[in-house]
């Protein structure tokens, strides 16, 4: 069968009425039941000009489901808008297999193509696996049935967390970790990975959450899973293994400038409003907002203000020990020195004023994490100098110019690392709770 969806409004939210279902006033606290001939579980497999790897991808997850779980399912092919041939094998296959369904839609994305295929549903459990099926299938089951239980809300296959196996290149690696680094600095998220293309969420789940995420594009996950953590869901991580496609169609560059935009847009979202937290929390039937969760920052705005204050002293700092020492020591000793005596402050007036944190427990380690942090930004001021005396020769002002620029740029990588690493509250349960 195939069918076409409506189109969407600008904003991203689906055109027409909410999800079919109607959610109950608190979620995943009882498992689900079937019939027996009821459809459970919904897979959707996004495709946008996937004509070469469709076939043999819902043919392999079509066998695996068959043979392994033990419920009702349904594969949904979702066209993004192809201009090759793969609406036609997707109508080809659904032909030939029992519980297979193709949807066209008429604008790429895999978050619009996820939002449709999820909202039309009629299964209880709907679920997403990327075309080139990288996670190994035998992670469908632990996947599904912490959902199915009623023990969790949503769920993730995970590349970085304990147990996983994961065949990659070294960029593809770095990329990764530094994505999921950024989120814990900025959004304080406690998942491990949030672009894994393997995840699954309770329907009852989803109709709550997808009219407040609006990336229709890779950004679309990780909105998704924040939003829902911070409405207190229970979000179940599973270690897969998995192996990367060479042949990946992804343009790294440009998603994670599009990544970097949707950040910026739900920091103002939640901080606005945009984004009800404390109404989801309250029609999901969990704690009220002011009932922190463990190992929830305070609050990210106070933090980023004291970060910010205190920046602006240490950099103030630096500039004044940097030209006291200029000319006896040179511009890479200077550097030096200064970075490193104002970067010891910089960790402990942080550790105290910014994140909260009091008494000696683990202050050696604070300290010299944030030493391995210093040496990041050390990287890029002693790389900006020495490019710079590379290509010209520079006066005093634009030599300041050129380090306050690197410094600026080492300030808000020390913020990530600082609250997703170094402070990070997992890592400091027996230091004393942060101030509000």
């Amino acid at each position: 069968m195939t069918a076409t969806l409506p189109s969407e409004h600008a904003d991203g939210a689906p055109s027409g009425t909410a999800p079919s279902g109607t959610a109950p006033s608190a979620v995943g606290e009882s498992p689900i039941t079937t019939d027996g001939t009821s459809t459970v579980l919904d897979v959707v497999i996004p495709a946008h000009n996937e004509e070469a790897d469709l076939e043999s991808c819902v043919r392999r997850l079509h066998a695996h489901l068959s043979e392994q779980f033990p419920y009702p399912f349904r594969i949904t092919v979702a066209d993004n808008a192809s201009t090759d041939h793969t609406l036609h094998v997707a109508e080809r296959l659904v032909r030939e297999l029992p519980e297979t369904k193709v949807i066209r839609l008429e604008q790429k994305g895999r978050g619009r193509a996820l939002r449709a295929v999820w909202s039309a549903s009629d299964a209880p459990v709907l679920a997403y696996m990327d075309v080139d099926l990288s996670t190994d299938l035998a992670g469908v089951a632990p996947l599904v049935a912490p959902l199915l239980s009623g023990h969790s809300d949503l769920a993730i296959g995970s590349r970085l967390a304990t147990g996983a196996r994961v065949v990659r290149g070294a960029k593809r690696e770095f990329i990764s970790r530094c994505y999921n680094v950024l989120l814990r600095g900025t959004l304080a998220a406690r998942f491990s990975d949030a672009q894994c293309g393997f995840k699954a969420i309770r329907a009852d789940v989803a109709a709550r959450l997808l009219p407040h995420v609006r990336d229709a594009g890779w950004f679309f996950d990780t909105e998704l899973l924040v939003v829902a953590q911070r409405s207190g869901l229970r979000i179940h991580e599973v270690p897969v293994d998995w192996v990367d496609d060479p042949d990946s169609h992804v343009d790294i560059v440009a998603t994670a400038m599009a990544d970097l935009k949707g950040m910026v847009r739900l920091v103002r979202a939640m901080a606005d409003g945009t984004v009800p937290i404390s109404q989801l929390r309250s029609q999901l039937g969990r704690a009220p907002i002011g009932v922190r969760a463990p190992g929830v920052p305070a609050s990210l705005p106070k933090q980023l203000l004291r970060f910010a204050t205190v920046g602006v002293a240490s950099t103030i700092a630096y500039l004044l020990l940097f030209l006291l020492l200029r000319n006896g020591l040179g511009a890479q000793g200077a550097n030096l020195l200064a970075l490193g005596i104002t970067a010891i402050g910089n960790t402990a007036a942080n550790r105290r004023l910014t994140f909260g944190i009091r008494g000696w427990h683990a202050v050696g380690r604070h300290q010299f994490e944030g030493l391995l942090v210093f040496g990041l930004g050390l990287a890029l001021t002693s790389g900006s100098l020495a490019t710079l005396n590379a290509i010209t020769t520079p006066g005093r002002g634009l030599e300041l110019a050129v380090l306050v620029l690197a410094n600026l740029t080492a300030t808000v990588l020390r913020f990530v690392l600082l609250r997703g690493w170094v402070f990070h509250p997992h890592r400091n349960t027996t230091t004393s709770e942060k101030q509000s």
